[in-house]
C-alpha cells in the first residue's frame, strides 16, 4: 500500500464501491477504498436466503440497537448494518426499488435541481443490468449495460398470485414494474439476484476491476477521523492490524459510511454541534449543529395468518431441510434458498387524496418463525402461528417524525446513540393505523380462501383504534432504511451542498443514504447506488 493517494473512499458499502469503481476508471488517479469489515470471501453471503441469518447475527453485522423508543413502549429496535466489503448490500433483502418519481422532484423543489427524477434516472440506468425481458417499455426506464444485475426470480408460488389478486379485489391495480412509468399497485419485486446468487455492490463493482493497478482496497481498517488542516481535508487516521496509520489524499476524501457512521465520522473529525463535541473533548473544526439530525426510517407492522393448507416455505423451517437447501444453493445455484421470500409487494395510498403512494407492503408466503428452526420429523400444527400460513408487513413511506444520531463518548469505535423517534407525530400514528387496516383487509380477501386461514397476529383482540395503536406500539419494527443524517440542501443549515461537498470544509464529500433530505418511497439500496454514481460524476467533472 502506498502512503498517499489522489482519492480516498471511506466505506465499501452500497455507494462506496460505486464511487471507487468510477474514480479508478481514470488510470492516472490512485484510489484507496477503506472498509472496516472483512473481504466478502464468505460464500454464504452469496446465498439469498442467508440474508435472514446475517441480519439477526453479528457476523458481518454492526448489529446496532436504538435507544429506548418512547412511542414504542420504550423498546430498543435492532438496526443491522453490513460490516463487510459491500456493506448492507451483503445483508439486505436484495429488493431493487428506486422510489417514487415525486420523491426526487420534491428534492428539486427544495432547490436541489440536479436531483430531479429526470436528472437521477440516467444514473439509475447507468449501473443497472436489467434482465427482465417481459417488461414492456423497459428501455425507457431501465439500463442493460451496467454492472448490477436486476431481475425477477423464477418463483411460481400460488400465494404470490393470490396476493396480487387480493389487491385487485380490494380495488388496486396490478403493476408489473414498480420502477417503471408508475409505482402504484400490487405486483412482484425485482431483486439484485442473478443465477441464484446475491449480487452485492462489492461483487458487482469491485470484483470485476480487482486487477486495476490504481485501485487499492484496504479491509479491516476502522476510521478514527478525517484529518483537516486550514479548512481542508488532507488525510484519514485509521486503525488497521492493531496500529494507527495516517493516509493522505491529494485530491478528495469521500465518506460513504452510511446514515449511522458518516455523521459520527464527521463529529469525531470536529464537524458537528460545537457544544456537544466539546463535551467529548473533540477539537472543533466546523460548528454544524445539524450533523446527525434529520434521521428518518421506515417503521413497519406485521399481520400474520395461520392456515389449514401448507405453504411453500414450511419445510424450509426444518433445520435439516434448511441446511440442505443452502448447500444446494451453494453448489448448484438452484432450489428455494436461491431467492428471497419477499417477492410480493405493493405501493398504495392511505387516503385517496394523496398525490403519491405513502404505504408499502412486503408479502411473505409463509409464517415468520416464532421459535427458530424445527427439528426433523416434527409435525406441523395447522391453524396456529408456528404452522402453515402467510404474512404481510406494511410501512409508512414518508414519515414526519425525525430522530438523531449522537456520540456516546469520545471513543471513535464506540457505537453511537441512535434516537429514531418513531411515531413522534399524530400524522405518523394515523398513517400507520390506516396502513394496518388496509393490510388486514387485503389478507382477508377471497383469493386467499384456498388456504383456509385465519388471522393470528394480532388476531381478533385488536379491533378498535386504541387496540390497533397498542399493537403497533408493542410490535412495530423497522425495514432498515435509515437516511438523512448528513442532508444535502441549498440552505446554510444543510450539511452538504448540491454536489455532496461538506460545507466549510474543502475536499470532503459524503455519498450514501445520509445525504437524502427526505426519505424516498421504497427500499434504499438502489438510491444509495445512484448517489454513489452522482458523487463520482461530480468528482470526475471537477478533476477535468
Amino acid at each position: 500500500m502506498v502512503t498517499g493517494y489522489d482519492y480516498i473512499v471511506v466505506g465499501g458499502g452500497s455507494a462506496g464501491c460505486v464511487v471507487a469503481n468510477r474514480l479508478s476508471s481514470n488510470p492516472a488517479a490512485q484510489v484507496l477504498l477503506v472498509e472496516a469489515g472483512a473481504r466478502d470471501w464468505n460464500p454464504l453471503l452469496r446465498v439469498p436466503l442467508m440474508a435472514t441469518f446475517f441480519m439477526r447475527k453479528k457476523y458481518h453485522n454492526w448489529a446496532y440497537l436504538t435507544e429506548p423508543e418512547p412511542n414504542l413502549n420504550n423498546r430498543q429496535i435492532p438496526w443491522p448494518r453490513g460490516r463487510v466489503l459491500g456493506g448492507s448490500s451483503q445483508l439486505n433483502g436484495m429488493v431493487y426499488i428506486r422510489g417514487n418519481r415525486g420523491d426526487y422532484d420534491h428534492w428539486a423543489q427544495l432547490g436541489l435541481r440536479d436531483w430531479s427524477y429526470e436528472k437521477v434516472l440516467p444514473f439509475f440506468r447507468k449501473s443497472e443490468k436489467f434482465l427482465d425481458n417481459a417488461i414492456e417499455g423497459r428501455e425507457q426506464y431501465h439500463g442493460s449495460n451496467g454492472e448490477l444485475p436486476v431481475m425477477r426470480t423464477p418463483v411460481d408460488d400460488p400465494l404470490y398470485k393470490a396476493f396480487v389478486a387480493a389487491g385487485q379485489d380490494a380495488g388496486y391495480r396490478a403493476n408489473p414494474d414498480f420502477n417503471g412509468e408508475q409505482q402504484e399497485g400490487f405486483g412482484r419485486y425485482h431483486f439484485t439476484i442473478r443465477d441464484g446468487q446475491r449480487w452485492s455492490t462489492a461483487r458487482s463493482f469491485i470484483g470485476p476491476i480487482a486487477d486495476r493497478k490504481n485501485l487499492t482496497v484496504l479491509t479491516g481498517a476502522q476510521l478514527i477521523k478525517v484529518v483537516i488542516e486550514n479548512g481542508r481535508a488532507i488525510a484519514i487516521d485509521v486503525r488497521s492490524g492493531g496500529k494507527v496509520e495516517r493516509i493522505f489524499a491529494s485530491q478528495e476524501i469521500v465518506l460513504s459510511c452510511g446514515a449511522i457512521t458518516s455523521p459520527t465520522a464527521l463529529m469525531h473529525s470536529g464537524i458537528g454541534d460545537a457544544e456537544e463535541l466539546r463535551k467529548h473533548g473533540v477539537k472543533i473544526v466546523a460548528d454544524r449543529p445539524n450533523v446527525g439530525r434529520n434521521l428518518q426510517d421506515h417503521l413497519t407492522i406485521r399481520v400474520v395468518h395461520a392456515s389449514q393448507k401448507p405453504d411453500s416455505l414450511y419445510d424450509l423451517r426444518r433445520i435439516d431441510r434448511s441446511a440442505a437447501s443452502v448447500l444446494r444453493a451453494l453448489f448448484t445455484r438452484k432450489g428455494p434458498a436461491t431467492s428471497m421470500p419477499l417477492e410480493g409487494g405493493a405501493f398504495i395510498r392511505s387516503r385517496p387524496e394523496m398525490e403519491h403512494p405513502d404505504l408499502q407492503i412486503h408479502f411473505f408466503p409463509g409464517v415468520p418463525a416464532q421459535n427458530g428452526l424445527r427439528v426433523p420429523f416434527e409435525k406441523p400444527l395447522p391453524g396456529v402461528y408456528d404452522g402453515y400460513g402467510f404474512a404481510g408487513t406494511i410501512c409508512q413511506l414518508r414519515p414526519e417524525s425525525r430522530g438523531h444520531i449522537a456520540l456516546k463518548n469520545s471513543d471513535p469505535f464506540a457505537a453511537p446513540r441512535i434516537h429514531a423517534n418513531y411515531l413522534a407525530t399524530e400524522g405518523d400514528k394515523l398513517t400507520m393505523r390506516a396502513g394496518f387496516k388496509i393490510l388486514r383487509d387485503v389478507l382477508n380477501r377471497k383469493p386467499f380462501g384456498f388456504m383456509q386461514s385465519k388471522e393470528v397476529q394480532p388476531g381478533p383482540a385488536a379491533q378498535s383504534d386504541a387496540e390497533i395503536d397498542a399493537y403497533i406500539k408493542q410490535y412495530a419494527g423497522t425495514v432498515y432504511h435509515p437516511v438523512g443524517t448528513c442532508r444535502m440542501g441549498i440552505d446554510p443549515d444543510s450539511i452538504l451542498d448540491e454536489e455532496l461537498r461538506v460545507r466549510e470544509v474543502e475536499r470532503l464529500r459524503v455519498a450514501d443514504a445520509s445525504v437524502m433530505p427526505t426519505l424516498i418511497s421504497g427500499n434504499t439500496n438502489a438510491p444509495s447506488i445512484m448517489i454513489g454514481e452522482k458523487c463520482a460524476d461530480y468528482m470526475l467533472r471537477a478533476a477535468n
